[in-house]
């Protein structure tokens, strides 16, 4: 009976624990790395097909964006989730593996023009719909008996729609022990779903630290705040960019946008167009609409039951198709774009970053975490300009936080929760977050008077005797080589982006004297400006 950590370890992304119970193997999430990644993490050691069994907390990439490359490995049993976790998984691995693909198609392009070697999707499409046909659906609160010495039961902790704490009794040689997975525990008062409902014993706490190194900053009404930025930006007849998570804060946003409308907060602004440009956001926004309403806050179902749509009003358009997505920026009208992802690592945003960030008149505002080394975070810093697209953008825009609004428990709130066990836990390992925020969380936790520690990737506990039975300390990734290998790869960009310019010329013999002339003035421009 043994826990082995594997990632989200000291890190905030890439959630990956594994139990080993009367010989069989099984995983807790199974997820990306996102954002920076700070420290070496173990490989599975054991093989995809050994694995019976994968519990799933949520459905965010960070927790479940490797279930489709552990799936192409061998993997072959059953991932179980909530059932709304499992429609949103349906979409969000599909979707994800359409970015695998879409960036390997990338980087080939670029090694074929640099005569390099060609390199293969993390997965493809066919690995995730193999994944998604995996996922057995349950509800909260059922008890699930598993499998030999191991019972499972999923809670609400109010994190996403589906979101959920996973109670295990696991039994060995007449021994039983209990552990609980916290998944991400969710901020209370959040729109649309349910606060986190706490659990009452454990022997042993898995417990995540996003922000457990501090409180979150609650504006007296963020929704009036949220008013504030709107009118602000629209007065200055520009864009309101909102960064936004497809699944769950999109869905939030536009919950509170629905409220500024229906209270009247923008009366010189009745009505004013609303972009969500994500197809992933879209489809999510169907599952929120149609999902069990046991999931959903009484505010949210007392509107359901008066007919009332929480996250629709006028002025909203759903683009889906890359031509509506294009559509939105040549749309002169001041206006608000929702649009994927939330941390500008991938997808439209960063177009609309692209087209927005370079003018005064317009706001970028962020509404959920920014991980450490991600664009939102640099943004957020304050960086004079970013690259995209290989264009350098000037960051003029205005660059605001809307601060009440993360998915996430801040330090009082993970403490709020963790006290509702009537007993302490006999061990409590924290995970997932930050190296600094995970340390300090363990700290405080110890001066509290728990048990706990922070392992790092590699780790691993005898839940039976209440050992550690191999320790082993975090191995930063060093950051010489990946920026040596970064060098590289853009000199290598270069030397093929001339190679091209080069090739065009060759191939311009017989266009127009003024074509030719012209195209020579730039090139003679271009070989001035980099000298």
């Amino acid at each position: 009976m043994r826990i082995q950590f594997i990632g989200a370890t000291h890190e905030v992304t890439g959630s990956c624990t594994l139990l080993e119970v009367c010989g069989k193997q099984y995983l807790v999430d199974c997820g990306m790395e996102q954002g920076k990644d700070t420290f070496e993490n173990v490989p599975l050691p054991v093989s995809a097909g050994d694995i019976q069994a994968v519990f799933l907390t949520h459905a965010h990439i960070d927790h479940s964006g490797m279930l489709p490359k552990l799936y192409k490995e061998g993997f072959r049993g059953s991932i179980y989730a909530t059932e709304a976790t499992c429609d949103l998984c349906d979409i969000m691995l599909r979707d994800s593996a359409h970015i695998q693909m879409s960036e390997a198609d990338w980087q080939n392009r670029k090694a074929q023009r640099a005569g390099e070697p060609l390199v293969e999707p993390v997965y493809d499409l066919n690995d995730a719909i193999g994944a998604i046909s995996c996922f057995r659906r349950c509800h909260y609160g059922e008890l699930i008996h598993m499998a030999e010495g191991i019972e499972i039961r999923f809670t609400d902790v109010g994190h996403l729609l589906g979101s959920a704490c996973i109670e295990m009794w696991l039994k060995e040689e007449g021994q039983t022990r209990k552990i609980v997975f916290s998944g991400d525990v969710g901020n209370t008062n959040q729109p649309i779903i349910k606060d986190p409902q706490k659990v009452a014993h454990t022997d042993y706490l898995v417990i995540e630290s996003t922000y457990g190194d501090r409180l979150h900053e609650k504006p007296k009404d963020t929704l009036e705040e949220l008013a504030q930025i709107i009118k602000t930006t629209l007065d200055r007849g520009g864009n309101l960019v909102i960064p936004s998570f497809a699944v769950g804060r999109t869905q939030e946003m536009l919950y509170a946008i629905r409220q500024i409308h229906h209270k009247g907060l923008l009366p010189d602004y009745p009505e004013f167009p609303v972009y969500v440009d994500s197809p992933l956001a879209v489809e999510a926004t169907g599952i929120f609409l149609q999902c069990d309403h046991s999931c959903l806050d009484e505010e949210t179902l007392a509107l359901v039951k008066e007919g009332i749509n929480p996250i629709w009003f006028p002025g909203v358009t759903l683009s889906v198709t890359s031509e509506e997505s294009k559509a939105i920026n040549s749309d002169t009208r001041p206006k608000v774009i929702l649009s994927a992802s939330g941390m500008c690592e991938a997808g439209r945003i960063r177009h609309h970053l692209k087209h927005n960030l370079w003018s005064e008149k317009n706001t970028i505002l962020f509404v959920g975490y920014q991980a450490e080394g991600s664009l939102g975070r640099r943004l957020l810093q304050g960086v004079p300009s970013v690259k995209l697209f290989g264009e350098e953008i000037a960051v003029n825009a205005q660059i605001r936080e809307l601060h009440g609004t993360s998915g996430h428990a801040d330090q009082a709130g993970l403490i709020a929760w963790l006290e509702g066990f009537q007993e302490k836990p006999q061990m409590v390992f924290v995970n997932h977050g930050d190296d600094e925020a995970c340390t300090a969380f363990r700290n405080l936790l110890r001066q509290k008077g728990y048990a706990a520690e922070a392992p790092f990737s590699g780790m691993e506990y005898d839940l039976r005797t209440g050992r550690m039975t191999a320790y082993r300390e975090g191995i930063p990734v060093k950051r010489e080589q990946k920026a040596q290998s970064r060098a590289q790869a853009v000199y290598a960009e270069l030397l093929a982006a001339a190679e091209g310019l080069l090739a065009l010329a060759k191939k311009s013999k017989g266009r127009t004297n003024k074509d030719l002339a012209k195209f020579t003035a730039q090139i003679r421009n271009l070989i001035e400006k980099w000298k």
